[in-house]
């Protein structure tokens, strides 16, 4: 009765849903970034229950997992950390002008009308779903929900499976305690915001790059270099695979802002982030399927 819908290949804007049935009525996590993926979403929970969703459960604001919102809404609760519900707000539909190439389609602004601070429970029939905020890590504001009796985790973008971690809005520290919390679970079974079903085999991967952007960002603080200009001179190694490798620049600026001592989370220029980004690949676009 528990249901992951996977976005092939994972990449920018390409992430992870999912559905938990019950007898009287089912509850969404997370929903899609344009306007027919979110159709096409519902249109797949539809088939596997025709039962009310009552709930809606945002694990952070980011618009591939908020844009579809409005396709539930307003039968549905919508369930997020109180700073997702802030961060949704304040940046409205923004994320769309990074990606001309994508037909978002009319995706109006549905952001939780349930918030939380720190922990909730919700049921979905007698099945327990703790929703538990971790962040700041990929975000100010992620949530994961944790279904103990199935020891099944939906993680957000807390775990990326083959695809480069994005710390742009979060936090390289809090993102290794958002692990710690994540392997004290001990799921068996994993469903990441971007990427395959995975276990906990994934997770090795996520903490060793975040470990490796500190290590990298010490040595270019030390040589005086500034974030763009030591990406370009990193051997990635072992994540050289990783889809969307430019993430790296930013992260590197998060990095950086956490090493001279900024408080986790606090905004870093966004529009400047993505010119790195680009400046990083050459000046081709970020390559985006959705």
């Amino acid at each position: 009765g528990i249901f992951a819908y996977i976005q092939l290949d994972g990449s920018w804007f390409l992430n992870n849903a999912g559905c938990i049935r019950g007898k009287r009525s089912a509850t969404v996590i997370d929903s899609t970034g344009t306007e027919a993926r979110a159709r096409a979403f519902h249109a797949a929970v539809r088939k596997v229950t025709d039962l009310p969703v009552s709930v809606l459960v945002n694990t952070h604001s980011h618009g591939d997992h908020t844009h579809g919102n409005f396709m539930f809404a307003p039968e549905s609760a919508i369930i997020g950390h109180q700073r997702c519900r802030r961060e949704m707000l304040a940046a409205g539909n923004a994320a769309m002008v990074l990606f001309p190439m994508v037909d978002f389609g009319d995706c109006p602004l549905e952001p939780p009308t349930v918030t939380f601070s720190d922990r909730l429970n919700l049921y979905v029939d007698d099945l327990e779903v703790q929703l538990i905020f971790v962040g700041p890590a990929h975000t100010t504001n992620d949530i994961v929900a944790w279904i103990p009796e199935r020891r099944l985790l939906f993680a957000g973008d807390v775990v990326f499976n083959g695809g480069t971690p994005f710390a742009l809005g979060g936090s390289i520290g809090g993102w290794l305690d958002a692990l710690d919390v994540i392997e004290a679970l001990a799921p068996e079974r994993i469903v990441p915001g971007h990427g395959l079903v995975c276990g906990p085999e994934v997770l090795p991967t996520i903490r060793a790059y975040l470990e490796f952007m500190f290590e990298s960002a010490r040595r270019g603080i030390e040589a005086g270099i500034d974030p763009l200009a030591l990406a370009r001179d990193l051997d990635l190694g072992p994540f050289a695979e990783l889809l969307d490798p430019e993430r790296l620049v930013p992260n590197l600026h998060r990095a950086y802002a956490e090493l001279r001592g900024e408080p986790r989370g606090k905004p870093l220029d966004g529009a400047r982030m993505f010119h790195e980004m680009l400046e990083y690949n050459g000046g081709q676009p970020l390559r985006c399927l959705a």
